[in-house]
């Protein structure tokens, strides 16, 4: 009995402690209802990243039909809407009833999770889907999807809405030939903004036509008139692809260094060449995806590449005994490379697979790049020595930037992390809650001290415009006392010491004046934050201040305007608001005259009333400030339009293509003039109201 009871209060105790929770709590979502649910989970975001990663879903299944050499013809139409359809000459999608599920293999592929040509290895030997959720996913997010396959001389169409079959597959017609074509609306439930970028799409399309040589990819955007039509078709791969990215800038060397061979099943391609630059440039793939983090391919080229060109140093007396070895930033300097494998079964971090990670890709890579790098040092000996030159000279660069960099933080420790004499730092501790305004000049730097929150709002001023770091290599940057000062306000130290936690400031402002020269420090600022502080940049913690161009005042009614567009807005308002104040003051004016008809006034009291009209147009009048710089602006003004968080504007600069990034950069900055005047002459008629 007793042992009962204890039993029965034991489980009372077990049921109060689970509450409510059972069975009936557990719910098991049906077909593609986990895609919608958790859409980031499968395509990266639901902002532009993940909008277009639709397009990619689709255009891989077709570039694998290529790889396997089936497709040879792939064609994409944005079409009206913003719709997209993706159309291929390759074997076609069966649609015969498949054996697991009993229905449409077209229909298992569209709508089932984990079902495609991809996983028995028989359809593909490589492919760059790993998870064959590719073009399930894109259903799900769709308003409306349509299939249409045509094979053994038929063509057949199925038609989709969130996931959901709309119909059963039917023969609609007749074919000539095999194919796919796959037509997609997104879903404005899942997607805030539908807009496809063109230029986004080009240039990945361009990328895979590289990858994919012999393969004739074509875009065309019917949402312009006249519609706009762009194909790519090249033969040289991967080396063709190097040329592309080097561009413009001059090179070290003439030969482009490029291999190809397969090693325990991994195919590996790989072409790299110097250009005159401090900067590298590594693009590699995996099955023709693209993976922006890298992955065991990257490592096993580096590898490679290091191991090969300190060997070749050393034996032929490039580095003495006493000498180390070229470290991997000192051969990476002015790297531009490519490196791409085709592997069977590829295991990426995530859908969106931003990075490879199979073991056997790095030992393949490294035996492959390492093999015919060997031999293209040996035959090509005046590449080489330009190769090694390079190298070189940056190792020398690095020893001095070092010593330079450990000046600049020893002086922090030394000075007790004493911070520039010219910085006004704020009370807050907290880097989160923390801002720090980089102002052109001791004026602006005065003013803007003067207006500031001082418990959250910290004010270095700059001297002047800083040094251009897109032509300086890191020891001649750290020379710049105002260089210098920046880094030790900042507190994360520079090149391999930079640490983005040690960031004393979660908002850092660059505000300068709205004028030519002001332009050109922002960009001078941007492009040190851009080489040197880019983990701040992709955290999202710069911004451009947003300082009003004009000041406009009616009578005691005071606005800022911003743009020119605005001006005349304020303007245009002011003065309807006057005119219809006018217009009032008038009608009462005559209501007066007429009340007072039968004593008519004097001459004189109607040049009193005609006076009066003359003053009220003269009221109406507007006056219109233009500053020409933040040292304009008195504290006050400066505060209410571009420091008090409740009014102002801050841009916040972010990079969506590191690629173009760069080679704006180069352009505009760095050391080739010819370029640069192009860039001029091409967008001169888009400058307005040039302030020289």
């Amino acid at each position: 009995m007793v042992a009962k009871k204890g039993n029965k209060i034991k489980e009372e105790k077990i049921a109060k402690q689970d509450g409510d929770y059972s069975a009936k709590d557990i719910y098991v979502m049906k077909g593609l209802e986990a895609v919608r649910k958790r859409p980031g989970m499968y395509i990266g975001s639901t902002g532009p990243d993940g909008l277009h990663h639709l397009v990619w879903e689709i255009v891989d299944n077709s570039l694998d039909e290529a790889m396997a050499g089936y497709c040879h013809n792939i064609e994409i139409v944005i079409l009206e809407g913003n719709k997209v359809s993706v159309l291929d000459d390759g074997r076609g999608i069966p649609v015969e009833t498949h054996p697991q599920t009993g229905v449409s293999t077209l229909e298992t592929v569209m709508t089932v999770l984990h079902a495609g040509g991809k996983f028995g290895g028989a359809a593909y030997k490589v492919s760059g889907g790993l998870h064959g959720v590719g073009v399930s996913v894109v259903c799900a997010l769709t308003k409306h999807m349509k299939a249409e396959v045509c094979r053994g001389g038929l063509k057949y169409a199925q038609e989709y809405s969130q996931g959901n079959v709309l119909g059963k597959v039917k023969k609609v017609g007749e074919c000539s030939q095999t194919g796919t074509i796959i037509t997609f609306e997104p879903d404005k439930e899942i997607f805030k903004e539908i807009n496809f970028n063109i230029k986004r799409i080009l240039s990945h399309l361009r990328q895979q036509a590289y990858l994919t040589p012999g393969v004739k990819i074509t875009v065309q955007d019917e949402r312009v008139k006249p519609a706009f039509a762009y194909a790519f078709y090249f033969e040289g791969g991967l080396k063709a692809y190097v040329k592309h990215l080097v561009g413009d800038n001059d090179v070290h060397h003439e030969n482009t260094f490029y291999a190809k061979a397969e090693r325990e099943g991994v195919l590996v391609e790989a072409a790299f060449q110097y250009a005159k630059e401090t900067e590298y440039m590594e693009e590699s793939f995996a099955n023709n995806i693209y993976n922006p983090e890298g992955g065991t391919h990257l490592t096993g080229f580096r590898s490679a590449l290091t191991r090969c060109l300190n060997d070749y140093a050393r034996k032929n007396g490039y580095l003495k005994e006493k000498d180390e070895n070229l470290m991997g930033n000192d051969v990476r300097e002015g790297l531009v490379a490519a490196i791409s494998v085709k592997i069977k079964d590829p295991q990426f971090e995530g859908q969106t697979k931003a990075k490879l990670g199979n073991v056997e890709a790095k030992t393949a890579v490294e035996s492959v790049v390492g093999e015919a790098l060997s031999d293209f040092l040996e035959k090509n000996p005046s590449d080489t020595r330009a190769i090694l030159e390079n190298c070189l000279l940056a190792a020398r660069a690095r020893r001095a930037a070092k010593a330079a960099r450990a000046t600049v933080l020893r002086k922090g420790i030394l000075d007790g992390m004493t911070l520039p004499g010219k910085l006004a730092d704020c009370s807050n501790k907290a880097a989160e809650d923390s801002e720090i305004y980089i102002v052109e000049g001791d004026s602006a730097g005065g003013s803007a001290k003067m207006a500031r929150d001082r418990r959250f709002q910290a004010i270095l001023p700059l001297r002047g415009k800083i040094l251009n770091v897109e032509k300086a290599r890191l020891d001649k940057m750290l020379a710049s006392q105002e260089v210098k000062n920046l880094i030790i306000a900042l507190g994360t130290a520079i090149a391999q010491d930079f640490d983005v936690s040690k960031l004393r400031y979660h908002k850092i402002v660059l505000m300068t004046d709205a004028d030519v020269d002001g332009a050109h420090i922002r960009t001078l600022l941007l492009t040190l934050f851009y080489r040197h502080f880019k983990e701040i940049v992709e955290k999202g913690y710069l911004y451009i201040a947003q300082p009003p161009l004009y000041k406009i005042q009616a009578g005691k009614q005071v606005q800022y305007a911003y743009t020119d567009a605005d001006k005349e807005e304020i303007v245009a308002e002011f003065r309807k608001i006057k005119e219809e104040k006018a217009a009032v003051k008038d009608e009462k004016a005559k209501k007066v005259k007429k009340a007072e008809a039968v004593e008519l006034p004097a001459e004189g009291a109607l040049a009193e009333d005609e006076e009066e009209v003359v003053v009220v147009d003269k009221i109406s009048g507007v006056s219109i400030q233009r500053y020409k710089g933040l040292g304009e602006m008195n504290p006050d003004q400066l505060w209410e339009t571009t420091m008090n968080p409740e009014n102002r504007v801050l841009l916040q600069v972010s990079v969506d293509d590191a690629k173009d990034a760069d080679h704006i950069f180069d352009v505009l900055m760095g050391q080739e003039v010819a370029p640069r005047k192009k860039f001029i002459q091409v967008h001169a008629k888009q400058v307005k109201n040039l302030d020289i």
